[in-house]
């Protein structure tokens, strides 16, 4: 018991340490450098450019691309793994301040985006190292293995409602402001600060539409049997190219995106937690 007291208060300690303040903003820098790439080949496919996957894959094979790209992207992937150790530390220490089924709420949603940062993470090593082709093909190899299980098509419905519903929740997230409190008070005073609030509005409902277009995707795979209907967000994206006025919507879901890739920078620089 000794020594799990010790672990736990040390544990304590770096989840309050200055070093980790430093390294959740590396990592919201990285998640926000993410989103901005994404946006931009978004953008790209709305004006008629189908070469890029508008996806984190994608946009990490876009930045590798570049000049030094490859350096970068490994620091997008230490800067995910970063964000990942504060979710982790997050679910089994923090929320002191909670019981109950509040308590395994919130822990379970702090180990939820901790497989979302670490899903970036690993694309962005696979990339790095030439493992990664940034492709789109990995989603429906997933669905078809899910809907061989015992129950399959269930499963997939269920994580298809899933993605829905915490697509449903971006969105009430940017209604009610509730993101707002992810700023400390000097990020949310004066013009700078009406403009980050500004950000995360639209771009917590951008992220809450393209992730509820993937989660019906996935609900309609699970209902057809129909893994190759599934997909992410490369296909919800090219999915809503597909509708009318397409373009101009697939449009505003880019300029969102940005949005939210520039309040990741705001949220890096006024850090609450």
């Amino acid at each position: 018991m000794d020594i799990a007291h010790r672990a736990e208060n040390a544990g304590r300690q770096a989840n309050s340490s200055d070093g980790l303040d430093l390294a959740i903003r590396a990592g919201l820098v990285a998640y926000g450098v993410v989103h901005l790439l994404i946006a931009w080949l978004a953008l790209q496919l709305a004006l008629g450019d189908r070469e890029g996957s508008a996806s984190s894959s994608g946009a990490l094979q876009q930045l590798a691309e570049q000049p030094f790209g490859k350096v970068m992207v490994w620091l997008v992937a230490v800067g995910m793994f970063l964000l990942v150790l504060w979710r982790l530390l997050e679910a089994t220490l923090g929320h002191q301040d909670k019981d109950g089924a509040e308590l395994v709420r919130k822990r379970a949603s702090e180990v939820f985006k901790a497989v979302l940062y670490g899903a970036i993470g690993v694309s962005a090593v696979r990339v790095a190292t030439g493992s990664g082709s940034g492709g789109k093909g990995g989603t429906d190899s997933t669905t078809a293995k899910l809907m061989d299980l015992p129950a399959g098509q269930a499963i997939v419905v269920a994580v298809g409602v899933g993605i829905i519903g915490y697509g449903i929740y971006q969105i009430a997230k940017a209604w009610t402001e509730k993101f707002a409190k992810e700023l400390d008070p000097e990020g949310k005073s004066g013009q700078s600060g009406s403009a980050y609030l500004l950000f995360g509005k639209i771009g917590y409902v951008a992220k809450g539409v393209a992730v509820g277009i993937v989660g019906g995707l996935f609900l309609y795979a699970g209902v057809t049997h129909e893994a190759k209907e599934s997909g992410g967000l490369d296909q919800a994206l090219h999915t809503v190219l597909e509708q009318p006025f397409g373009p101009f919507l697939l449009g505003a879901i880019a300029i969102g995106i940005a949005c939210y890739g520039l309040f990741c920078f705001a949220r890096a620089r006024h850090l609450s937690r």
